[in-house]
C-alpha cells in the first residue's frame, strides 16, 4: 500500500509495541475485474478508501486543508493524484491475484485518481495482467492484504465484473478467530525481542480477504 509519510510514521513509532500488534492503517477496498472482447480477464481497478485518521495525516504532511473544512482546492486536488503510487521496486500493491495454483503477474500501477470526500481519500488505480487470463473451470482469486499487517485492507463493496455477463464474483472473508490465535502465537514468540515493529511477523495472509470470480462454462 502507500508508504507512509514521514509524519505517520513519527505518529505510530510514539505509540510503541502496543499499537505494533494491530494494523496502523484501515483501508476500505474495492475491486473491479476487467474482461476484454474475447471473454478473458485483462485488468484490475482497485479503489483504495483510507481511513480519516491517516487521510488527515496525508494531508497534514502535504500542508492541504489548513482551515479543516474538508474540501480542497482546485490546486490541492491536482497536487494530492497519486499520491500512493510511488512504489518501491517489487512492491506487490497488495493485491495478488491466483488462477488455480499459479500467481498472476500484475502490471504497475496505471491511471489513477484521488478524491478526498467526508474526511477520508480515495484513491483509484488500474492493474493489468502479464497475459490475459481465461476464468473456466478454476476460480479467479483477487486477494487484498498486506503481509506485514501495517495496513488491514477490507472488501467494502460488491466485487464488479465488467464486460463479460457469464462471470459473477463473490467476496470471501478470513476465518478471523484463526487469524487471531496465529498473531498471538506469533507476538507470544517475540515477547520482549528488540526492534518489534521492524521485525513484526508477515502475518498478513491470514487476514486477507478475497473476491472469486467464476464464469459459466465456456463453448
Amino acid at each position: 500500500m502507500v508508504r507512509c509519510s514521514m509524519m505517520a510514521a513519527a505518529v505510530w513509532a510514539g505509540l510503541g509495541t502496543v499499537a505494533a500488534a494491530h494494523p496502523h492503517v484501515f483501508v476500505d477496498t474495492g475491486i473491479e475485474v476487467i474482461f476484454d472482447d474475447q471473454g478473458r480477464a485483462e485488468a484490475l481497478r482497485m479503489t483504495w478508501t483510507y481511513d480519516d485518521l491517516f487521510s488527515l495525516l496525508i494531508l497534514e504532511d502535504r500542508s492541504m486543508d489548513p482551515d479543516f473544512d474538508g474540501v480542497l482546492t482546485a490546486e490541492e486536488t491536482a497536487a494530492i493524484q497519486g499520491f500512493d503510487m510511488a512504489w518501491d521496486a517489487g512492491y506487490p500493491g497488495d493485491t495478488y491475484a491466483v488462477l488455480g495454483d499459479a500467481a498472476l503477474g500484475l502490471s504497475g500501477p496505471s491511471d489513477w485518481t484521488t478524491t478526498y470526500v467526508d474526511g477520508r481519500l480515495t484513491s483509484t488505480h488500474l492493474r493489468r495482467f502479464a497475459d490475459p487470463v481465461t476464468v473456466a473451470d478454476q476460480p479467479l482469486l483477487v486477494q487484498v492484504y498486506d503481509p506485514s499487517f501495517y495496513t488491514a485492507y477490507t472488501i467494502a463493496s460488491d466485487t464488479v465484473v465488467t464486460g463479460d455477463p457469464d462471470c459473477k464474483a463473490q467476496n470471501f472473508e478470513p476465518d478471523r478467530a484463526a487469524a487471531d490465535a496465529q498473531l498471538q502465537a506469533s507476538m507470544a514468540e517475540m515477547a520482549g525481542s528488540a526492534g518489534l515493529e521492524g521485525d513484526f511477523p508477515a502475518i498478513g495472509a491470514a487476514y486477507a480477504e478475497e473476491a472469486r470470480i467464476t464464469c459459466a462454462a465456456r463453448s
